[in-house]
């Protein structure tokens, strides 16, 4: 299944023979102090610039059919972010994994979000629509 939208990516993970679990880690574009004109330019046209995760959750994909159910509960948490980084998790025998089986592959994620080790994700703005990033 390609997936062009959040909703084709929500349908995808319903769709898979085992039940998943979703990854989200939020990030926040940001420039660094001693950013030069050009690059503080360049972050103005949404070009450049670093990504900082500042919030990682996992979620069902029915707890999430919704963009807006995302943002609504980051909203509640006063933490303001950019960019959403989503992978899914695969779980076994029937059951989905849980949170706690989520929290290294969160860790992990982040840590390559840090690196600029994005491709592996699917990328979604604030207005969860896909995006492309490159490093």
């Amino acid at each position: 299944m390609v997936i062009e939208s959040y909703t084709d990516l929500i349908k995808a993970a319903q769709q898979q023979e085992e039940p998943q679990r979703l990854l989200f880690v939020l990030a926040k574009a940001e420039l660094p102090d001693d950013a030069t004109a050009s690059q503080k330019s360049n972050f103005a046209a949404q070009q450049g610039g670093a990504l900082d995760p500042v919030l990682c959750v996992d979620k069902l994909p029915e707890e999430v059919t919704e963009f807006s159910t995302l943002l609504e509960e980051s909203a509640r948490t006063g933490v303001e972010w950019d960019i959403a980084f989503i992978a899914s998790m695969s779980g076994r025998a029937g059951q989905a994994p849980s949170s706690d089986e989520a929290d290294q592959p969160l860790t992990l994620m982040v840590n390559k979000v840090k690196a600029g080790s994005i491709a592996d994700f699917v990328t979604v703005n604030k207005q969860g629509e896909l995006i492309q990033l490159f490093a």
